[in-house]
C-alpha cells in the first residue's frame, strides 16, 4: 500500500476505536471524542481536556445536529486541522 492509503487506512482505525465505545460504532459521542482529542491530537488541541472547548468543538462539527459526530463530520475536521498545519509549515519558510 502507498504512504496515503495507508494514511486513510490509519483514519479509519482511529475513529473506530473511539466510536461505538459508548453507543453507536458509526459516530462518536461528546464524551468519545474527548477521549480521541486527548489521546491522538495532544499537541494540536491543547484545549482538549477543556470542557467548554470540546462541547464548542463538538456543536461545530455535527453539521446534521443528531447529537453524534460521524465520520464524515470527523473528516472535515481533521482535513481543516491538517490544512491550518500545512499552512503553519509553509509560513515559517525552508526547513
Amino acid at each position: 500500500m502507498s504512504e496515503l492509503e495507508k494514511a486513510m487506512g490509519m483514519l479509519i482505525d482511529v475513529f473506530d476505536r473511539y466510536a461505538g465505545a459508548e453507543s453507536k460504532k458509526e459516530t462518536l459521542t461528546k464524551q468519545e471524542l474527548k477521549a480521541l482529542l486527548e489521546k491522538e491530537f495532544p499537541n494540536f488541541v491543547k484545549n482538549g481536556k477543556n470542557n467548554e472547548a470540546v462541547n464548542k468543538l463538538f456543536e461545530n462539527l455535527d453539521n446534521n445536529k443528531d447529537s453524534e459526530v460521524d465520520f464524515n463530520e470527523f473528516i472535515v475536521f481533521v482535513a481543516s486541522l491538517t490544512a491550518i498545519c500545512y499552512k503553519y509549515c509553509h509560513q515559517k519558510g525552508p526547513k
